[in-house]
């Protein structure tokens, strides 16, 4: 057990069909999962780290590592990479009812995936930096600059590389540190079988990822909506926040000047402040 921003922060397992997952939780109140985005190295923590202490000051805060991430199982084609499933399974075993979802990129694409399969487990949906289900319509060229960085860390993990990821995913070059790429890369290297995993998804014919299915389902979204995005993000265009923030009958969206893809480590207070208010609500 550690203590972050004097929060007593505890971490734990769960096992849920086909995965033993990995969480930290601080605090008590409301539940609020928070969801982490794709690139190698990444971690519940490591995301969150400027929001778990804050946040657990009025709500119960759990930062899950999916499968294929972190200290959790990996993921192969015979488990599945059902990110949805595992999530309500969490939910399940930690006796949590519903929840407010926070996701980042990926993770924000699990919380809207969530809100329109499982409405009665979602009490509040906040995205940062989320595609929108059809996003290739805002990528004409395929891969974004951001993108095609991560992918190629994915492959090659080297410190340099990891500096390259960081430098994209921010606005802020002070924020992409030589200590963080260098941890991001050890944390990826530490767990070859999660990169395994990841880059076997890309060795076949192309597949359209379950997430895309759900376009046309967006607009049957319930639970309030709160849609952050980065004016400067090159990873994932701002235009497919709006997108969402359209299509959702309850929701509104904040769209920070001078951040990239990491609008919760680069605007931390701001983005703290917004979160427990829209969720203390």
């Amino acid at each position: 057990m550690t203590d972050t921003n004097a929060v007593q922060v505890a971490a734990g397992f769960v096992d849920v069909p086909n995965f033993r997952v990995h969480y930290v939780e601080a605090g008590a109140g409301h539940p609020v999962v928070l969801l982490h985005g794709s690139g190698p190295g990444a971690t519940g923590t490591t995301n969150f780290a400027p929001n778990i202490g804050p946040l657990a000051e009025k709500f119960r805060v759990i930062a899950v590592d999916m499968p294929g991430w972190g200290e959790s199982d990996t993921q192969t084609e015979e488990t599945g990479r059902d990110h949805v499933r595992v999530l309500v399974d969490l939910l399940d075993k930690l006796g949590i009812d519903k929840a407010a979802l926070v996701g980042n990129s990926m993770g924000g694409t699990t919380a809207v995936s969530t809100a329109i399969l499982h409405p009665d487990r979602v009490s509040h949906l906040i995205t940062m930096g989320t595609p929108a289900p059809f996003q290739t319509a805002f990528s004409p060229g395929g891969l974004t600059e951001g993108l095609k960085v991560l992918m190629h860390a994915y492959r090659e993990p080297t410190p340099e590389n990891m500096k390259r990821l960081v430098q994209v995913m921010c606005f802020d070059q002070q924020v992409a540190t030589d200590e963080l790429a260098q941890a991001r890369s050890a944390a990826a290297l530490a767990h070859p079988e999660h990169l395994d995993s990841w880059n076997s998804q890309f060795d076949g014919p192309p597949r359209i990822p379950p997430y895309f299915e759900l376009a046309g389902r967006v607009g049957a979204i319930i639970a309030p909506s709160l849609i952050i995005h980065g004016r400067d993000d090159r990873v994932v265009h701002y235009e497919n926040s709006l997108h969402l923030a359209t299509r959702i009958p309850d929701s509104r969206m904040v769209l920070f000047n001078r951040c990239g893809h990491w609008a919760q480590i680069e605007h931390a207070a701001e983005f703290n402040r917004l979160v427990s208010g829209f969720v203390g609500q």
